[in-house]
């Protein structure tokens, strides 16, 4: 049976896109990626990520990535579709493209939600044919299978050319784009006004709005 593991990268920064990856491997694939030293993302630095990112995409059947920029994120959410909704609707994506309906796959997902079974439940709406698929979704997924480790470096990798593309724009002050760094803390105070349509941020996020009232503020002083 091929197992499909599918991955995200940057649910949670105020800057920057979402991105979801879909990898499908085989029995050798998987041993061979193992060698490699394959694993979660986030236990491997930026250089060693490029490098397994290229060793991924030969070794694997097939493979799909799929991003959500801030304003799909904020207009999904004015709507009242919610993040783990809009994760939901980015994996079916990738499933139904990479799913040719002849093939045994074992889809397994890191789960974004804290309920697996209603989070289970949502995807499986959203897939076409789910004659031919064993879904699991699971908490730490990217670290228990290689598959969903390999998804999560090639999310990992286009989130962050994603970035590059951003700071070669509006400089390397934006940072990584979470609302833990300084860097970019400083970047949304300076510019939440200056860039607020350029669609850069998720304005929808708690930290964007309380940088855009405290310069409102800040005005009124």
């Amino acid at each position: 049976m091929l197992k499909l593991g599918i991955d995200d990268a940057g649910r949670g920064p105020v800057i920057g896109p979402m991105v979801l990856a879909g990898c499908l491997i085989d029995e050798n694939a998987e041993k061979e990626l193992r060698k490699l030293g394959v694993k979660d993302s986030k236990d491997l630095t930026q250089k060693r990520r490029e490098i397994l990112e290229k060793e991924i995409k030969k070794l694997c059947i097939s493979f799909e990535v799929v991003m959500s920029n801030p304003d799909t994120i904020d207009n999904s959410l004015e709507k009242g579709i919610n993040l783990n909704e809009v994760e939901a609707i980015m994996a079916a994506k990738i499933i139904n493209k990479i799913n040719n309906s002849k093939d045994k796959i074992k889809i397994v997902i890191d789960c974004p939600s804290v309920s697996i079974l209603k989070w289970t439940d949502l995807l499986k709406m959203k897939i076409k044919n789910l004659s031919n698929l064993e879904v699991s979704c699971e908490h730490k997924a990217d670290r228990n299978h290689i598959a969903v480790s390999a998804a999560s470096i090639l999310a990992k990798c286009t989130r962050e050319k994603e970035m590059s593309k951003l700071k070669e724009k509006y400089g390397f002050e934006i940072g990584t784009g979470y609302p833990s760094d300084p860097l970019t803390c400083k970047f949304l105070e300076k510019n939440v006004i200056k860039y607020k349509d350029e669609g850069i941020f998720r304005k929808s996020w708690a930290s964007w709005k309380r940088a855009r009232d405290n310069l409102k503020q800040d005005k009124l002083f």
